[in-house]
């Protein structure tokens, strides 16, 4: 038997798209939990076996609208201590996009249309990725960015591969 904790549409202390009143709701809405899925992977890293980040579909009287769950199978929580500390660490999710190194992937400013930098997970994990690198020498300017690192680049590995291409491949 498995368990859902619903850790919500984005972190609870961000804007995110709002049913039946964000223009292109359903396209924003799965932005941003896909977003928030790689988010949480780089604070607490890939679950272990036993949990899963799963999109949870909501029905609602203003239509369909989604958000991240962390999947738990009961037994695995029980047995495994592993899964016991992931659950107790990722089960209020995050408060904000900067704790996982992330720009907040839609902007919305002041009753303008929501804006859009990045449209795919993968040029927003890859911008993730260019925000919390080491420097030249191996070393990273705040200490946590190593964790966050670290995480989502074993998570997305092609991510990781194309943010090193694009640090080669830019003048100095």
């Amino acid at each position: 038997m498995s368990d859902i904790i619903d850790l919500g549409g984005a972190p609870g202390h961000e804007d995110c798209a709002q049913l039946g009143h964000t223009p292109d709701f359903e396209r924003l809405n799965r932005l941003e939990v896909a977003a928030y899925r790689a988010a949480v992977i780089a604070r607490f890293g890939p679950p272990p076996d036993g949990c899963a980040l799963v999109f949870i579909t909501n029905r609602h009287d203003f239509g369909i609208y989604r958000t991240l769950g962390l999947k738990v199978d009961a037994g695995a929580y029980r047995r495994d201590p592993s899964v016991a500390a992931y659950v107790e660490a990722a089960q209020d999710g995050l408060a904000s996009w900067v704790e996982a190194g992330f720009a907040p992937p839609v902007r919305y400013d002041d009753g303008r249309a929501p804006a859009v930098d990045r449209d795919r997970i993968d040029d927003i994990v890859m911008g993730a990725l260019l925000a919390t690198r080491p420097d030249p020498l191996g070393r990273f300017p705040i200490p946590d960015f190593e964790i966050l690192h670290r995480n989502l680049a074993a998570a997305y590995p092609r991510c990781a591969e194309a943010a090193n291409r694009s640090l080669e491949e830019t003048p100095v």
